[in-house]
């Protein structure tokens, strides 16, 4: 088999027919004549998942061009990615560029063609991230700003007037931005440089879930990488299938005791011990407002359950150098 120039790593937990169809639409791809190879983790899934896979590996004609790992541990989203990108670095013709889709997505054109060709022009730029689009085509915010303290505190406010005044600030760059170079790109559907990726050493392995891809990004730029937003390149995503979380979503829910350990270690990571705290304060003083204002509106704040216990017991005790409480 011709040595991959891209090779693909889908990581699946729990959503074993949208992961098949995820690798499916990456086989069915011509990717403009590249060499393009598959590597399919399952994270120790729940029930059947990695016999499913297995047997759709096994009998669906996938052959030499998917290697399936059927892990025994959960790693979480970075440290399943590492898994692999320690084994394709290790090659003796390793390939160039990785692409991260994740299981409940689907390439809608040839976007893995696209993202490498940006890439290939643009030596400048070690990642380059695709458009993300709903079942139904609406397209979802993709590119993204690093967060800040004033960014924590108007995202928890969640107040037009403030959001407006701070929107230079705003995390989220909107669905219809242009080609344009940006701070991160959501990894449910971006390419990297495997250069790149080492320089930076892969995922920080303290992450379980979420601000893995942020903090990767991080530290690429610091190397000199840029970050692309590239809206040529096209995902089909089923927003939250596999992590249960969407944009949007009506009802308020109960932050998994990862998310703060990974917020409070994203910001001690990048911004030391203070500039965490300081950003815990202000994420804490703008969902004290938000209740405050809900309240005089009659509706519902839009911070997440128990956030203000959660809050402290994880990611307000580490900061303060005491022991994290247990998520009960």
């Amino acid at each position: 088999m011709t040595p991959a120039e891209i090779s693909v790593i889908i990581i699946n937990y729990g959503t074993a027919d949208l992961t098949i169809a995820a690798v499916e639409s990456v086989l069915e791809r011509g990717h403009g004549g590249r060499a393009v190879d598959v590597h399919l983790v399952d994270n120790a899934s729940p029930g059947d998942d990695a016999a499913r896979l297995a047997r759709a590996h096994a009998g669906g004609g996938w052959g030499d061009r998917v290697t399936f790992y059927a892990e025994t541990v959960n790693h979480g989203f970075g440290r399943g990615n590492n898994l692999v990108l320690e084994k394709l670095a290790s090659r003796a013709v390793p390939p160039r560029y990785v692409f991260l889709l994740n299981p409940d997505a689907r390439l809608k054109n040839e976007a893995i063609d696209q993202l490498a060709g940006f890439l290939d022009t643009h030596p400048e730029a070690g990642l380059a991230g695709a458009r993300i689009e709903k079942p139904d085509g609406t397209g979802v915010t993709a590119a993204f700003r690093f967060p800040s303290v004033l960014s924590e505190f108007s995202q928890a406010l969640s107040f037009g007037p403030v959001s407006r005044l701070l929107r230079h600030k705003t995390v989220p760059l909107g669905a219809d931005l242009p080609q344009s170079p940006v701070d991160w790109v959501a990894g449910a559907a971006v390419m990297g440089r495997l250069e790149a990726l080492q320089q930076a050493g892969f995922f920080d392995p303290e992450y379980f879930l979420y601000y893995e891809e942020v903090d990767l990004m991080r530290q690429t730029a610091r190397m000199g990488w840029e970050t692309w937003y590239v809206p040529g390149a096209e995902i089909v995503h089923a927003e939250g299938a596999a992590t249960n979380v969407k944009s949007g979503r009506a009802e308020r829910r109960r932050r998994p005791a990862y998310w703060y350990h990974s917020w409070q270690y994203y910001f001690r990571k990048n911004h030391g011990r203070t500039g965490a705290a300081l950003a815990g304060l202000g994420w804490m003083l703008g969902a004290g407002l938000n209740h405050v204002i809900a309240r005089l509106r009659g509706r519902a704040p839009s911070a997440a359950l128990r956030l203000f216990r959660d809050f402290w017991a994880m990611a307000g005790r580490p900061l303060a150098g005491m022991k994290a409480r247990p998520y009960d």
